[in-house]
C-alpha cells in the first residue's frame, strides 16, 4: 500500500462495494419506503445522498466537537441560522435583501473552513443570508446492485396499542379490545451494490480540502456502516474500496476505464445469492501507466 491515495493534489477515482442482508438500504418515499429499484432491470439502487449522509454522520460522531469538522447539512439548526453564524463571526452585517459580493466571498471561505461536508461535497448557500455556492471536490454516483433484487414487504405485529379507546375492552361499540397492532417492514433479502466516486483536486484548492480531509473520507467509507446500524437497515458492510490515484491533477486515464478493471461476478451455480461469498471479485492487471491502485478494503 502507498500513500498516494491521501495526496490531495492528485486526481482520484474509486470503486465502492457494499452489501445489505435482510434490510432496506435506501427506502423510496414515493413507493411506500420500499427499497429503491430500477423498474426495467429490478436492480437495487442506493442514492449518492444516502451515502453522503452516512459520511456526514461518521465525521460528526468522531470529529464533531472540533471547529473544522462541523456538519452543515443536518436537522439540528436551520440553514439560514448557520449562514448567520458566518456573518457574525466575521463581524459583518447580513441585513437587507442582498449582501455585498466581498462579504459573500468572505462568508463562503468561513463556511468552507468550518464545515467538513461543505468543503467536501459542496453546497448552495444562497437562501436568505447569502454565503455563496461551493462546488465540492468529492462526488459519488448512485450505487447499483449486481443482480436484480426482490423487495419484500413483510407484515409484523406489535404487542402495544396506540389509542386508549382501542384498548378499552368494555367499549359499547365493540371496536375496542385490541391487544396487538399490525405493521409493515420492507427488506432486501440480499444485495451486493457497486458505486463509484471521484475526487477533483482543482475544486479542493478553492474549498481548502486537504490530505487530512481526504484520509478521513476514506476512513468514513470503511467504518461508517458500523455507526449507522438500525433495525430497518438489516446488516450492511463495506466489502470493497479500491482507489485509483493519478500522477497529475488532470488525470492519466478515464474513470470508466478504471472502473472496468474491478470485476464482480456471481459464481457459477448460484441462482439466488444470499452472501458475499456467492460472488467473485477480481482485479485486472492492466492498470494504466501513471495510475496507482490502492486496495483499502477487499
Amino acid at each position: 500500500m502507498t500513500n498516494k491515495h491521501i495526496d490531495s493534489e492528485r486526481r482520484h477515482d474509486f470503486v465502492l462495494i457494499f452489501e445489505v442482508t435482510d434490510g432496506n438500504p435506501n427506502g423510496d418515499p414515493d413507493a411506500g419506503n420500499l427499497p429503491r429499484v430500477d423498474p426495467e432491470t429490478m436492480q437495487g439502487l442506493v442514492t449518492d445522498v444516502c451515502l453522503k449522509r452516512k459520511v456526514r454522520n461518521y465525521v460528526d460522531a468522531i470529529k464533531g466537537t472540533e471547529d473544522r469538522y462541523k456538519i452543515y447539512v443536518q436537522n439540528k439548526e436551520a440553514l439560514n441560522s448557520v449562514h448567520q453564524r458566518a456573518y457574525s463571526a466575521l463581524s459583518m452585517t447580513s441585513a437587507g435583501t442582498k449582501q455585498k459580493r466581498e462579504d459573500v466571498e468572505k462568508a463562503r471561505e468561513w463556511m468552507c473552513k468550518n464545515f467538513y461536508d461543505i468543503r467536501t461535497f459542496g453546497a448552495v448557500m444562497t437562501t436568505g443570508v447569502n454565503c455563496g455556492q461551493v462546488r465540492g471536490p468529492l462526488q459519488m454516483t448512485f450505487a447499483r446492485s449486481l443482480d436484480p433484487i426482490i423487495p419484500l414487504d413483510i407484515s409484523i405485529t406489535r404487542i402495544a396499542v396506540t389509542k386508549p379507546e382501542d384498548f378499552d375492552f368494555s367499549a359499547e361499540d365493540k371496536k375496542g379490545g385490541k391487544t396487538t397492532e399490525m405493521g409493515r417492514k420492507a427488506i432486501v433479502p440480499y444485495g451486493l451494490y457497486v458505486g463509484m466516486g471521484f475526487y477533483n483536486p482543482h475544486f479542493a484548492k478553492s474549498t481548502g480540502f486537504d490530505a487530512d480531509d481526504l484520509n478521513l473520507f476514506w476512513q468514513a467509507l470503511q467504518q461508517m456502516w458500523d455507526l449507522d446500524r438500525s433495525a430497518s437497515r438489516g446488516f450492511m458492510a463495506c466489502r470493497g474500496l479500491y482507489v485509483f490515484s493519478h500522477e497529475t491533477a488532470l488525470g492519466n486515464a478515464p474513470a470508466h476505464q478504471l472502473k472496468s478493471l474491478i470485476k464482480v461476478k456471481r459464481k457459477d451455480g448460484v441462482s439466488s445469492p444470499r452472501q458475499f461469498e456467492d460472488y467473485d471479485v477480481s482485479i485486472e492487471n492492466n492498470v494504466p501507466e501513471k495510475v496507482t491502485l490502492t486496495k483499502l478494503v477487499g
